[in-house]
């Protein structure tokens, strides 16, 4: 409680915010990841777009992540505030009110979907909007706090993007756009809770019931190799269809191997060696998940560029 406490008197006070404080509102890491499925969602569709209205759907598309990261921000600055991992953030930090990333939030939600529907379609501008308000409002407000299986519905709103970049091709959903949602979706928990194991604590302190603080890091880890399991197929199963080709299929087995690895050395581990190397392998696996759907998505791009030649695709 005192923790929290800290929070209100940290941003009694913020001091002036400068450009770069707004930038960070809007969660640019997460934004680059959102910008990168989005427009491989885009390019993979097997439609041209005019490069005018792909540059504006994709802009739109990164305006409504940004949206949801300065609603995320605004809504948990108070846990934010005891969390080491978050604590930086511009609310926390004293450096934004949180009036001002809610204002912000809203302004470019409204934005963003507005502009999606006119410069693509109202079914990607519809899906923003859902996107937008998942993230929001039924991760942010509800599950985050009162589930520890929040992450793995939660992760619904970080798989949406390159299926909103797809719709904004096509104008409708297919097998593919399903296929590379659920790699995200079923990536997203064991990407999280590699992270969780060596976070614990922070997760503790700001009442965040993460699996690790509920059912211990025992459980998480089996958690992590089943969900780990389970995202095998889908990715062979997203390169089998008509975005993957032979160079994805080869991406998705190299990538799946390395990751069904790293979670079964997780799972196997002993919990009494040294501190110092206590996080290793979990550490490993978080940081080699960040590479996993860059590298996923850059061979689905790949393979579109190789088709012309003759040389991607089935």
């Amino acid at each position: 409680m005192s923790d929290i406490g800290a929070f209100e008197r940290t941003v009694d006070g913020p001091r002036e915010a400068g450009f770069g404080d707004y930038v960070a509102l809007l969660k640019p890491r997460v934004m680059s990841l959102v910008v990168f499925t989005a427009l491989v969602g885009l390019l993979v569709a097997p439609v041209s777009v005019h490069p005018v209205i792909a540059v504006a759907s994709i802009l739109f598309i990164a305006l409504g992540a940004g949206a949801s990261g300065a609603l995320n921000m605004w809504w948990d600055a108070d846990i934010d505030a005891v969390m080491k991992r978050t604590s930086g953030r511009p609310v926390p930090a004293g450096k934004v009110e949180r009036g001002e990333a809610l204002a912000l939030g809203l302004a470019l939600s409204g934005i963003s979907v507005v502009m999606l529907a006119l410069a693509a379609n109202l079914l990607a501008a519809a899906l923003l909007a859902f996107t937008i308000f998942f993230y929001a409002v039924v991760y942010s407000m509800w599950l985050k706090r009162s589930t520890p299986q929040n992450i793995v519905i939660g992760g619904a709103a970080g798989a949406f993007p390159p299926m909103i970049g797809w719709v904004a091709a096509t104008g409708s959903v297919s097998v593919e756009a399903v296929l590379m949602f659920a790699l995200i979706f079923m990536w997203t928990p064991p990407h999280f809770w590699a992270l969780a194991l060596f976070m614990k604590e922070d997760y503790h302190k700001a009442g965040v019931p993460m699996l690790t603080v509920t059912h211990g890091r025992r459980s998480t880890r089996l958690h992590i190799l089943v969900y780990t399991l389970l995202l095998v197929p889908v990715a062979v199963g997203a390169a089998l269809t008509s975005i993957g080709g032979p160079l994805s299929l080869a991406v998705a087995v190299a990538l799946n191997g390395w990751f069904v690895t790293g979670a079964w050395q997780i799972w196997k581990r002993d919990e009494t060696v040294a501190e110092a190397d206590r996080y290793a392998v979990e550490k490993a696996v978080f940081r080699f998940s960040l590479l996993y759907l860059f590298l996923h998505f850059g061979a689905f791009l790949a393979e579109a560029a190789l088709k012309p030649l003759g040389l991607g695709g089935w």
